[in-house]
């Protein structure tokens, strides 16, 4: 299999979960990745061995997409080991469930510092590094930007804003030959929801619940429409997003 063969990529956010799902099939799919982390060097380090031990090409770069010197570098360290770069999966993010009375400023910045800005700045930087054949922007978002539960109001909007960006930037970018989706996850098992108390929650249960297709995500799951969307399969797609779901809304 090789739909991304040639392709170099950017996967933010990708030490674990969603993120590390993308850039192991993307691995696998033929693409020389750059795994972006944060702060889990272990984790980052993790998911490349384990897309070289299987013939594919991976590199981690730690970098904070909130902070536009980060951002800079990161871009720089992929252009400097692979050359090009063709692909950006904006995948890093954080969530905390919380009720409206609890909310504090600190809160509101770190999430929107994170899901929003960062979403942000690095198709900024994606979009003046990408060559003359343009290239595939990939958002993640989630179902709860359109479908918000009680105590997600900071997550929720957060993810509407990025839900906006990929319409208004597939506008804006088309004649650059830069394509702009978005994919909305339904509940998923990750790091992350395990953290946080989800997985094995009365949540869960109604996820599950509310879920025609009866179970919880995987990252798999999402990274196999990931593959799509950054692949020339999905050429004439531009400013969409696809619910990954199992029907969950």
């Amino acid at each position: 299999m090789s739909k991304l063969k040639n392709k170099v990529a950017v996967i933010t956010g990708a030490s674990k979960g969603i993120g590390a799902g993308i850039a192991k099939a993307f691995g696998t799919e033929g693409a020389s990745v750059v795994v972006n982390y944060s702060s889990d060097k272990e984790g980052a380090d993790r998911v490349v061995n384990e897309i070289t031990a299987h013939g594919g090409k991976a590199i981690a770069v730690q970098a904070s997409v909130a902070v536009g010197a980060d951002v800079k570098r990161l871009f720089k360290e992929t252009k400097d080991a692979y050359g090009k770069v063709d692909i950006l999966v904006n995948n890093a993010g954080v969530f905390k469930f919380e009720p409206l009375e609890i909310v504090t400023e600190e809160e509101f910045h770190r999430q929107f510092n994170i899901n929003v800005l960062g979403t942000l700045l690095a198709t900024q930087q994606a979009v003046h590094d990408f060559g003359d054949n343009g290239g595939s922007i990939i958002n993640l978002s989630s179902v709860v930007s359109s479908n918000p539960p009680a105590y997600s109001v900071v997550y929720s909007a957060t993810k509407g804003a990025v839900d906006t960006i990929a319409i208004a930037l597939s506008k804006e970018l088309g004649g650059k030959k830069i394509r702009i989706n978005t994919i909305a996850p339904g509940g998923v098992e990750t790091e992350g929801t395990h953290a946080e108390g989800i997985i094995g929650s009365d949540f869960e249960k109604q996820m599950i619940a509310g879920t025609p297709l009866g179970r919880i995500g995987q990252p798999n799951d999402i990274a196999k429409v990931a593959v799509f969307l950054a692949s020339d399969d999905a050429e004439w797609i531009n400013g969409e997003k696809i619910s990954v779901s199992g029907g969950l809304r």
